[in-house]
């Protein structure tokens, strides 16, 4: 256990449980006999259920540390902020925390409607224990963050939610905070608000204010914080890093999925509809005798590829199976050690980069020709696939994400010819190879080649099903010769100049 000089949050077996009832009457009755068997001094007898929103969580932030909270609607993150903020009493366990703390819980939290924004600054300034003297001068810098023009003199009612928490979150950082807490509610901003508001973050981070940050931005958790809580259904399912806990949360996320859509993929995989050709689709094109084609829409969206992530993924036989959280693993950091998981039907067999001479190697230098090379399998007969990859930095960063159907996408718009590869069908068992090439335009570094390939129900990624995702497919690192060679910075922008 840490000291408690150092910590700044400390949470303990907390739980939070409500009581449920049917209908407004039961919770009455529930009330009139609860009373009555106490002046009897009998046991009240429970006419509702329990609904526990919380449920043994246990977890330490250090001062200083930016810690991120992450899960599925309902999970019990709102719940654990509020019990953090003091906002709810806890049924169960403790909170502990140390220093003066600024909460972004709900737009317009604290505010009066019927009050000018200026005047919601002085009151909601005051109940931060501010003193009219003290927000008298940070008013021209709370104005200028909000950026909220002539807005400031009307009264907030007249508000968009996106003024409102800009509104909100200008006082917020303003009153010098030891914890900052925020809760999804910068998703409302625009890009130019959002940005500030992370430089911002980013600043109080550097001067040892302790972040909690809640949201369901991937990319914004695994750049802000340093280590992520992942909460599902009342329970901690995943403490780690925050690249940990985030493949945690993709592997869960599609676990739940497949849930729903694994009935409906069987189905399928069992045989033709009735009245449809073993040898044809509902569309009327020819398949493989003895094959069911998968479409898109009927692939579950799981998270599984082989015999021992399907066991990790769904729970099977796995004895840290957590409570509060059924069918998903407990996972600590060293424990999120899959690297891979999806649907299934088809998997990414190998990885690998090329030079142009295309002999493998591992080793660029910007300029020159990178070629990354991925075999594939496909374990069902399926169509509409779409082959992609993700490049990340040393530090977790996504440098750049493409796939076949963003070249597809062209050749439907008229934009280039070719084939599109989502029309293709491949069958069961069939293996292929798809290649990718591009200059080389990064800085020195070392990156991480991230694979997957997808079943999309339309060509335009919004209707995508997972089928195998790997990480740490492959990797290559970038070197410079500055004799010849030379820039700054993570890209190569091919700049020049004239004068």
């Amino acid at each position: 256990m840490s000291s408690d000089n150092n910590i700044a949050i400390r949470v303990q077996n907390l739980g939070k449980c409500y009581q449920v009832y049917p209908a407004p009457s039961v919770r009455l009755k529930q009330a009139i006999a609860g009373r009555a068997s106490r002046l009897l001094g009998r046991e009240p007898r429970k006419f509702g259920t329990e609904f526990w929103a919380l449920r043994n969580v246990d977890f330490e932030i250090p001062k200083g540390e930016a810690f991120g909270v992450i899960g599925r609607n309902g999970s019990g993150k709102s719940t654990l902020l509020q019990l953090i903020t003091g906002v709810l009493n806890p049924t169960e366990g403790s909170v502990e925390t140390h220093g003066r703390i600024a909460a972004l819980l709900e737009l317009g939290s604290g505010f009066n409607p019927e009050f000018t924004g200026r005047e919601n600054v002085y009151l909601n300034g005051m109940l931060l224990g501010l003193s009219r003297a003290d927000i008298d001068r940070r008013f021209d810098s709370i104005a200028a963050f909000a950026d909220i023009g002539e807005h400031l003199e009307r009264p907030i009612k007249t508000y968009s939610s996106g003024m409102l928490v800009r509104l909100a979150f200008a006082v917020q950082v303003q009153i010098d905070p030891e914890i900052l807490i925020i809760d999804e509610a910068l998703a409302v901003g625009d890009a130019l608000f959002q940005k500030r508001c992370f430089a911002r973050i980013n600043r109080l981070a550097d001067e040892g204010v302790t972040i909690l940050f809640v949201s369901h931005d991937q990319e914004s958790v695994r750049t802000v914080t340093r280590r992520a809580l992942l909460l599902h259904e009342g329970g901690a399912v995943a403490l780690g890093t925050s690249s940990e806990t985030l493949r945690a949360y993709r592997r869960l996320i599609n676990h739940e999925e497949s849930k729903y859509f694994a009935a409906l993929a069987q189905a399928n995989l069992a045989g033709p509809a009735d009245g449809v050709s073993p040898s044809e689709d509902d569309d009327g094109v020819p398949r493989d005798a003895g094959a069911t084609e998968v479409a898109a829409r009927d692939i579950p969206a799981s998270d599984r590829v082989d015999d021992e992530p399907i066991q990790q993924a769904r729970g099977d036989e796995n004895p840290m199976s957590s409570e509060g959280a059924e069918g998903v693993p407990a996972i600590v950091a060293d424990e999120v050690a899959e690297k891979s998981f999806g649907a299934g039907y088809a998997q990414i067999v190998k990885v690998a980069t090329f030079d142009a001479q295309d002999e493998q190697c591992a080793v660029f230098y910007p300029g020159e020709t990178v070629r990354i090379r991925m075999q594939c399998r496909a374990d069902a007969a399926l169509k509409n696939l779409n082959v992609s990859l993700r490049i990340r930095n040393r530090e977790g960063l996504k440098v750049y994400s493409w796939g076949t159907l963003n070249q597809d996408m062209r050749v439907y718009a008229g934009l280039e010819e070719g084939a599109a590869f989502w029309d293709r069908s491949v069958s069961a068992g069939e293996t292929f190879t798809v290649s990718f090439e591009f200059v080389c335009p990064l800085g020195p570094g070392f990156y991480e080649i991230q694979a997957a390939i997808s079943h999309e129900g339309t060509p335009d990624y919004t209707e995508q099903t997972i089928l195998h995702w790997k990480d740490e497919a492959a990797f290559f690192q970038v070197f410079m010769d500055q004799k010849t060679y030379y820039f700054g910075g993570n890209f190569d922008l091919k700049m020049r100049s004239t004068w």
